[in-house]
């Protein structure tokens, strides 16, 4: 569809410059007309860049956050969209965000709705959140959806923060270890192999495994790296493709432990989402498309697609979901009670106000589970080593007493 650049007077007075996609010239004139606008000039242009354009950057979500907080209270305040977008684009700081809402300014001073503006930069606006200001619109509680929003996208930052917390001691614990183990093979044990082969020491087993294995990782580091490398890259592309997807998001659910933490994790987005949907006035089907697009699993994915499917043919949400056997039989049960009670949207927030907190205890145990796994593992690694240095070291003290 052609693009048009125009230079146009607003009931304001003031000069408006501005981008608007149409089919003709005429149609144009006559949006500017029904937005009481004067033209000065129009004339036809190349497509406008889009935000994704600029290095593709996903804003923050506290940006988002706050954004859609000051955006409800302007709203509220009863300040007209296209003013509220001016005045939150002037004042956002965050690099990715702001030329997102410039375009979207343009946009919508172009005659888009301020859903189809957003729309257009799936980076920054996901389909959960095009979605619910479609609706909002529609139902004319733009400023509710909003602090709804708002309130989604922070609870959803705060789960990520508290596990990313939690796990930052185990994965650091692990570095270091890493770092440890090659400093000794590199630069300590070589010290000590050149001691005992100057001395004629005869080396126990464990001994000269330990400094077979230093030698390999001194002469064939590369190797190691190499092998580490392809394998990451190997998996990671085989993921890219279909089969390969669905069996490893197969695995990650059936992974003791952690398979059960991706589960809860799943059920509480799934929840939180598709009850944050349907409460906002999303048509159920509809709803169910843009859960299953954002869950990030596949396996997952495909049980909601079906669910759509059964719920088209006249069944009942929570049949499909038995069927599947991939969701507890808590949440089918709350589910089904909550269709039969009319009260759904509810009932799915609880649920997932349950596993989020189910998500953090199973997070806090397995960090308190790896750390001493870890200390375990370091403290056999360390007296492995000193066993097999120290062995050699009372062979020679008896050969010499």
């Amino acid at each position: 569809m052609p693009h048009f650049a125009y230079t146009a007077i607003d009931p304001s007075g003031r000069t408006v410059k501005a981008v608007m996609e149409a089919d003709n010239e005429s149609l144009v004139l006559a949006r500017l007309r029904d937005q009481s606008m004067h033209c000065l000039e129009i004339k036809q242009t190349k497509k406008a860049k889009s935000a994704a354009s600029f290095g593709a950057k996903k804003p923050k979500p506290k940006s988002l956050v706050i954004f859609s907080r000051q955006f409800a209270t302007m709203i509220d305040a009863g300040i007209p969209i296209l003013r509220c977008l001016e005045i939150l684009t002037s004042q956002c700081k965050d690099p990715a965000l702001k030329p997102c809402l410039e375009q979207v300014t343009t946009d919508v001073k172009g005659g888009l709705t301020l859903n189809e503006a957003l729309a257009k930069h799936p980076i920054a606006f996901n389909k959960l959140y095009v979605n619910m200001i479609r609706a909002a619109e529609v139902g004319g509680i733009l400023d509710t959806i909003l602090d709804r929003l708002a309130g989604f996208l922070e609870y959803e930052a705060d789960i990520k923060s508290k596990i990313k917390g939690a796990m930052m001691y185990p994965v650091l614990v692990l570095i270091f270890s890493v770092i440890m183990l090659f400093v000794l093979f590199s630069f300590v044990l070589p010290k000590f192999k050149e001691i005992f082969t100057g001395m004629n020491v005869e080396l126990p087993p464990i001994t000269a495994a330990l400094f077979a294995m230093g030698d390999f990782m001194n002469k064939y580091w590369w190797v190691i790296i190499l092998f580490v490398g392809g394998a990451f890259f190997g998996l990671k592309s085989w993921g890219k493709t279909p089969k390969g997807r669905y069996q490893l998001d197969y695995m990650k659910l059936k992974v003791p432990i952690v398979g059960e933490l991706s589960l809860k994790m799943s059920i509480a987005r799934f929840t939180r989402t598709f009850g944050t949907l349907i409460n906002s006035g999303v048509p159920m089907l509809r709803s169910l498309e843009i859960v299953g697009e954002t869950l990030g699993n596949v396996v997952l994915a495909q049980a909601i697609e079906q669910t759509r499917v059964s719920i088209r043919e006249g069944n009942k949400l929570s049949q499909p979901l038995i069927q599947c056997g991939l969701f507890p039989t808590m949440v089918t049960q709350m589910i089904d009670i909550g269709e039969e009670s009319g009260r759904l949207s509810e009932m799915l927030v609880k649920i997932g106000d349950f596993y989020d907190s189910e998500v953090e205890s199973t997070v806090k145990g397995l960090t308190s589970m790896i750390e001493p796994m870890l200390i375990i593992f370091m403290g056999v690694v360390v007296g492995f080593i000193a066993i097999s240095v120290m062995t050699p070291i009372f062979k020679l003290v008896n050969s010499v007493s």
